[in-house]
């Protein structure tokens, strides 16, 4: 008996076609390596993304304090009022996200004492009371020195 009749459906590969395969492969490889580096820079971007959005929040949410402090100076008390209550909902979300939080563990404790202020401080900028400008240019305060450390 021959080789070919012990294995009926087995083929041998030229040499061209062995030459194929590798250049296939190398070429594969080739691909692969030159997307490696494009991810590992994805990654660094997507991470400083990332980091940038959770400062411009908390740089939104100083804004709004300034700009509920600024109003309530010049006498605006409704605006004043609903940037305050903006800010108070914001600093509430930011706080309640846990680790996924912009703010760091010993600073989501630092600002739970700001919503003692909360329901006083809407109160007398709904009265139209100046003593609310001061309140708020003290929680503005209290605020940056908890975020900026």
């Amino acid at each position: 008996m021959s080789s070919e009749d012990v294995q009926p459906g087995a083929s041998k590969l030229t040499p061209t076609m062995r030459r194929v395969g590798i250049y296939a492969a190398v070429l594969l490889a080739g691909l692969l390596l030159g997307f490696v580096p494009t991810w590992v820079k994805a990654r660094q971007c997507a991470g400083s993304l990332a980091e940038a959005e959770q400062n411009a929040g908390l740089a939104r949410m100083q804004s709004q304090l300034a700009s509920a402090a600024i109003d309530a100076r010049r006498g605006d008390y409704e605006p004043a009022r609903q940037a305050a209550s903006q800010f108070f909902t914001s600093l509430r979300a930011e706080a309640d996200r846990g680790e996924a939080s912009a703010l760091t563990p010993a600073q989501r404790g630092g600002v739970q004492p700001l919503f003692v202020e909360r329901d006083e401080i809407i109160t007398l900028l709904a009265r139209n009371d100046p003593a609310s400008a001061d309140r708020l240019s003290d929680l503005y305060a209290s605020y940056r020195k908890i975020v900026n450390g």
